[in-house]
């Protein structure tokens, strides 16, 4: 079998899924910033407050229109009032979530005290824990497409795909695991590391004595589980005022929404057929940030996550860029990234099925020189 040049194997009669340069780039991360415009990398705090203000407006409005007018509506319109409200409430607090990541990645003010105070209430309010969170991902950024040190979905060899994963290796078993994976992707991953790094011993985001954490973190996982017991004890006060069926339908299925459509995003910017990963010998920062796709979600794009679904490829090179400059920042360097860079306009759920078939593990090509680079496969 011949050498494909540069490792750009290109699948059977699929353009999208040509495989991007591993080879180190020819440009660095200096080159890339030198190319974006200065003013990309300012943060306003004016101009951020004013994203989030419009986000929370937006959900707020959505919830005074649902407990005070869905209940009146005659029966059968309710039937369509309450999936537009989770289906827009959803995408609001989406946009405020992503505020909320942005502070954990100092994107959001010149000021920390600033961005942790304003993430940390925002986050817990959605059930996420602040500081947890944000000590985690920071470490997936800083190791992206490492198959020893990456932090979320992380891809398995095939000699460590658990047995359950084969057998459901065929279409009902594939939708199976992505209802589960969608469904319970988000808590599992809280709370046992699932689809994480492994690490030699439990790991949990709420526990401060998790490996996950250095030992000057391990306050501020408190602090964050402190905060999510607090709005865990508001949602219980108001269970029991209003109602269980009230709060699942103002927030639980909201939040549900949410948290499904981000695991989406994640998987989708992290899981491709064209997406090298690497082992030690072979990872470096820019390569493994440069292991991530765009997608295209239509309307969506700005509606659910201000454009992180397709400026995701520069939100890993320059993580503390404000979102509202990503799009600036993106067109300004693709003329440099060129091959390098990967967009996926695939419709969306086209793709999740089409990566649940296709990326179930990892190896390295018998044909290329590079043994530590590691490509997506599905054949047992």
């Amino acid at each position: 079998m011949s050498k494909p040049q540069n490792g750009n194997k290109i699948l059977p009669n699929e353009e999208p899924l040509r495989r991007v340069p591993y080879e180190k780039p020819p440009f660095t991360i200096r080159d890339l910033k030198n190319a974006i415009p200065p003013h990309c990398f300012n943060r306003s705090i004016l101009t951020s407050f004013s994203y989030l203000i419009y986000d929370l407006t937006m959900s707020f409005t959505l919830y005074y229109l649902a407990s005070n007018y869905i209940h009146i509506l005659p029966y059968n319109l309710s039937y369509l009032a309450w999936p537009l409200y989770w289906l827009f409430q959803s995408s609001y607090l989406g946009g405020v979530w992503v505020i909320a990541h942005e502070c954990g990645h100092h994107a959001f003010s010149n000021y920390q005290w600033v961005d942790d105070t304003v993430g940390f209430l925002l986050h817990s309010s959605l059930l996420c824990p602040y500081f947890s969170w944000q000590y985690s991902h920071r470490r997936h950024h800083s190791n992206t497409g490492s198959l020893e040190h990456d932090q979320v979905f992380v891809p398995k060899l095939k000699s460590n795909v658990p047995s359950l994963l084969i057998y459901l290796n065929n279409p009902p078993g594939r939708v199976c695991h992505l209802i589960f994976k969608h469904t319970l992707g988000w808590p599992l991953y809280l709370m046992f590391n699932y689809t994480g790094r492994n690490y030699d011993s439990f790991a949990c985001h709420l526990d401060p004595n998790s490996p996950i954490y250095s030992n000057n973190e391990r306050a501020q996982i408190f602090v964050s589980d402190v905060g999510i017991l607090v709005v865990a004890y508001l949602i219980y006060h108001v269970a029991m005022t209003k109602g269980v069926s009230w709060v699942l339908c103002i927030y639980g299925v909201p939040m549900l929404f949410l948290y499904s459509s981000f695991v989406c995003i994640t998987y989708l910017h992290h899981t491709h057929p064209s997406l090298p990963h690497y082992d030690s010998t072979e990872w470096d920062w820019l390569r493994g940030a440069l292991s991530t796709v765009d997608r295209d979600y239509g309307i969506l794009n700005k509606l659910m996550g201000h454009n992180i679904t397709n400026t995701h490829v520069t939100h890993h090179l320059f993580p503390k860029m404000p979102h509202y400059h990503a799009m600036e920042a993106t067109k300004a360097i693709k003329p440099i990234l060129k091959d390098y860079y990967k967009f996926d306009d695939t419709p969306i759920l086209k793709a999740l099925y089409r990566e649940a078939k296709e990326c179930v593990y990892v190896k390295s090509d018998d044909y290329e020189d590079a043994k530590g680079v590691f490509w997506f496969d599905n054949k047992f």
